[in-house]
């Protein structure tokens, strides 16, 4: 992990410990090139911890946007997750 790969999360984990109670709802927003094996991805990731999901693909088809409501016990968890698709879908934007 490069070094402000880390501290994004490193800064990510301290504001969300200053500014949450846990366990906490938490929404995670992507934006990803439309691709069915993008979507099962999410899937497969949040499988166990989503409240809700919503996709809506953009005018032209070419990319997706996806927000995933959890309910997180920790920052850590939080972070994890985040790592996880990164790690998982090429080209994906993270907000």
């Amino acid at each position: 992990m490069s070094k402000n790969n880390k501290d994004f999360y490193e800064n990510l984990k301290n504001l969300l410990n200053d500014t949450s109670n846990w366990p906490s709802d938490y929404i995670f927003k992507f934006i990803f090139p439309t691709d069915k094996k993008n979507i099962d991805i999410i899937y497969d990731i949040f499988d166990d911890f989503i409240k809700d999901i919503n996709f809506k693909s953009s005018r032209n088809k070419k990319y997706t946007s996806v927000s995933v409501l959890i309910i997180a016990d920790s920052p850590d968890l939080i972070i994890n997750f985040y790592k996880k698709v990164s790690d998982s879908i090429e080209n994906i934007i993270l907000l």
